[in-house]
């Protein structure tokens, strides 16, 4: 029997930080050459949609450090 997702994120995590990024950066790659048409619509629509937002002045950009710091305390709750 294959482990579940939560087995393996749980395991991912304990990896070293850079053999985690390394995973990441491979998943991501994977995903940029396996991506479903139907996903990738979606998400250049997501894309497309918040460019316009900040274009209008509907939302403020946020670095991405700045992201990690606040997805980490949102998790973290």
């Amino acid at each position: 029997m294959s482990p579940n997702l939560d087995e393996i994120y749980e395991e991912a995590l304990t990896l070293p930080d850079e053999s985690k990024a390394v995973l990441a950066e491979r998943i991501v790659e994977y995903l940029g050459v396996h991506m479903s048409p139907d996903l990738e619509r979606v998400h250049l629509d997501t894309v497309r949609r918040r460019r316009e937002e900040m274009n209008q002045g509907k939302v403020e950009p946020v670095e991405g450090h700045d992201a990690s710091v606040m997805a980490h305390r949102i998790i973290n709750k």
